[in-house]
């Protein structure tokens, strides 16, 4: 069929009045007339796939949206609709596939509302086959005989990542990477024969901290800190704050022996312990989180070590985490993990929290791998 502009332009005009007068089978007549003589556009294919949904016919308004699709990718009104025939024709993946790929499109477009409200439908309809899936998927492994009590912790982890209930932690530290490192947010702590003396220690340790705490808390300085001659790390709002202190018994390799004098048993302690004894290292530290205060989450500089945490005086109500799993301190149980994993802590008490925080090395390096980090750490060598 051979059409001028003008034409083309009637019939369209006139496709769009049939539309909102309800006649949508005059609709369809004209909008397939302009498909027929060639000069349709994406706008042309999608109204006669709105018209053909009017006028009940599901297989010609898919291949009208296929069309449409096939012209314009990224036409989020009919991904939705095409989801929406794939979903009555029982296809749920590639319904699924096609919500999702408008979801994602629709974030970086200024929406009619009617669109929003497309867009809501749609949010729910996924919303809703992600809970089916995972209720298949569960039915299935118990049937299987694994229901939940009887998998293993990484088992379980990565069926709640599929399930959208967790997320995936990988090891993002600010300074320095060293690959191949598992990726573990907390270690056993079983699996350190130096943990027993130290978590058989942690009542003296007390006591020592105890008996500092008589003096109040003189010695203990904001952590995070401010330099007059650096910008500020930062927003935090810990910068400067004391309600997340530290006292060193040795800061960046730097001994406080003050400090160790009064604390002999958690220094000999922590000596069990591989200390990664390199350029600003080791670092031995109580840290104080006080009441209601937050350390917002973060990562640690470099990934050849692992943080140790000795909770020493821990009231109900303060939680760390790390990664996706989150746990609350037992006073004198040791706690291991990697600092280069996403990790935060709350204090929710009417109480000071204290901890004793030390470094170690990973156990997967070897004593070679340690001796190559420990010389990048000693910088550039003296012209």
């Amino acid at each position: 069929m051979n059409l001028t502009n003008q034409d083309a332009e009637r019939l369209a005009n006139g496709g769009v009045q049939a539309l909102q007068a309800g006649r949508a089978g005059e609709a369809r007549r004209s909008f397939e007339a302009i498909t027929q003589s060639g000069r349709a556009n994406a706008q042309i294919w999608l109204l006669l796939a709105v018209a053909c949904r009017q006028d009940a016919d599901a297989a010609a308004e898919e291949a009208a949206l296929d069309r449409l699709i096939a012209l314009e990718p990224r036409a989020v009104r009919g991904l939705i609709m095409k989801g929406d025939c794939r979903a009555q024709a029982g296809d749920d993946r590639a319904a699924l596939l096609h919500y999702e790929i408008a979801l994602r499109i629709a974030t970086d477009q200024d929406l009619p509302e009617d669109l929003r409200s497309e867009m809501r439908r749609a949010e729910a309809w996924i919303a809703a086959q992600k809970e089916r899936i995972v209720a298949r998927r569960e039915a299935a492994l118990v049937d299987r005989g694994w229901p939940a009590e009887k998998r293993s912790a990484r088992f379980q982890q990565s069926i709640d990542i599929l399930a959208g209930r967790k997320r995936i932690f990988v090891q993002e530290p600010t300074g320095y990477y060293f690959p191949e490192l598992p990726q573990i947010q907390f270690y056993d702590p079983a699996q350190f024969d130096w943990v027993p003396a130290v978590e058989a220690a942690a009542e003296r340790i007390k006591g020592e901290l105890t008996a500092l705490l008589a003096d109040g808390l003189e010695g203990f300085r904001p952590y995070i800190q401010s330099a007059t001659n650096q910008p500020r790390a930062g927003d935090s709002e810990l910068v400067d704050n004391r309600d997340w202190s530290a006292l060193f018994l040795c800061e960046n390799g730097k001994r406080s022996d003050d400090i160790i004098a009064r604390c002999p048993v958690a220094w000999d302690a922590v000596q069990a312990a591989p200390l990664p004894h390199i350029v600003n290292s080791p670092t031995v530290m109580f840290s104080l989180l006080r009441p209601g205060a937050r350390i917002t989450p973060h990562t640690g500089t470099h990934n050849a070590r692992l943080t140790c945490h000795l909770p020493l005086i821990v009231p109900p109500g303060c939680r760390f985490r790390v990664g996706n799993d989150v746990r609350e301190w037992q006073e004198g149980k040791m706690m291991i993990f990697d600092d280069t994993i996403e990790h935060e802590a709350w204090n929710d008490s009417r109480e000071d929290r204290f901890v004793m925080i030390f470094d170690i090395w990973r156990p997967e390096l070897s004593a070679q791998e340690r001796e190559e980090v420990a010389a990048v750490f000693l910088g550039p060598a003296a012209d």
